[in-house]
């Protein structure tokens, strides 16, 4: 008999609620190589929601890089009380689109566009979906990321980008975007191993120093890849090198897909734990709660329930 998710109970949450999810919503944008693809979900009750943009990772599945994945976080945000959209990137092997072009495979320009395009056509994915217009709050608009999805908010929130095509330094910020999480993104180029510089040289490019947006940086202390640096805390990266106000989130053992964010029971997870996903899915929360709310505590009670524990399942500081 399976046990239930348990461990991560200490760390507190608002009830949940049934989730509605609706797609594809479908945004033609100009210049794009395929039309841009949204996945939006809901709780099926409340107004005045706060917007989370989903941003995916890269990764070498061929869905779960796409609206379709990161279901373990989409639903908990969903459930707890955020709209979730989640664009498919050019970059998604679901596409199947060619990876020679002027972004290189990454399309790491056209993701941050993405986002852009989003925020342009909320009234037509409002109209889109049934029963969400007029549900939006569109003061509280936070950005959300895994891996590649993380230098993607990395840039919304401000971090400078030099293109290795041209030299042109690219400033792709955008503030309606009030805060963002950058879960696993890339660190300081700088320290970028030499397969990645020479198959991804725009993660050699970028400077955190004008990336002033209020985030928080999550982390896996295992989370190691000599493909893209040998620095056990490269991943970090994004918090240290930038200005306040950010906070950063460690997750002790985690490795890069975080105990299995990326999906449910994915193939990809190399340290696939419920408990840790368990964690992170609370503790974003309750960040993207205080971070839009600035009268709700709940990152102060996360925090302080993470004191003292016998086991602790991770740390945090902030600045």
């Amino acid at each position: 008999m399976n046990t239930p998710v348990r461990t991560a109970d200490f760390i507190p949450v608002t009830e949940s609620t049934p989730v509605l999810s609706f797609s594809p919503v479908v945004l033609s944008v100009p210049g794009r190589l395929a039309p841009l693809e949204l996945k939006v979900s809901v709780p099926a009750v409340g107004d005045q929601l706060p917007v989370i943009l989903f941003s995916h990772g890269h990764g070498r599945s061929t869905y779960l890089s796409s609206l379709r994945g990161y279901g373990p976080l989409v639903d908990f945000y969903a459930a707890h009380g955020f709209a979730v959209i989640q664009p498919t990137h050019q970059d998604s092997k679901a596409l199947g689109l060619d990876p020679t072009g002027p972004e290189g495979p990454l399309f790491w320009r056209s993701r941050v566009q993405d986002m852009h395009a989003i925020l342009d056509h909320l009234d037509q994915i409002e109209a889109t979906v049934p029963g969400l217009s007029g549900r939006l709050d569109r003061t509280r608009i936070a950005a959300v990321g895994h891996s590649l999805g993380g230098h993607t908010v990395a840039m919304l929130a401000g971090m400078r980008i030099t293109s290795p095509n041209d030299g042109t330094a690219l400033d792709l910020s955008d503030a309606r975007i009030k805060v963002g999480v950058v879960m696993a993104g890339p660190g300081n180029g700088a320290d970028l191993a030499a397969f990645a510089s020479e198959h991804y040289p725009e993660l050699g490019n970028n400077s955190f120093a004008e990336m002033t947006a209020p985030a928080l940086v999550v982390a896996g202390d295992q989370d190691v890849n000599p493909m893209f640096s040998d620095r056990v805390d490269w991943r970090s990266d994004p918090y240290v090198l930038s200005p306040g106000p950010k906070d950063l989130l460690t997750i002790l053992g985690g490795e890069h897909i975080l105990g299995g964010v990326s999906g449910y029971d994915a193939a990809e997870t190399t340290d696939e734990n419920p408990e840790r996903v368990s964690a992170v899915q609370r503790l974003t929360w309750a960040y993207l709660r205080s971070a839009l709310y600035p009268e709700d505590r709940a990152w102060d009670t996360a925090r302080a329930a993470l004191q003292g524990r016998a086991e602790p399942l991770a740390r945090t500081e902030s600045k």
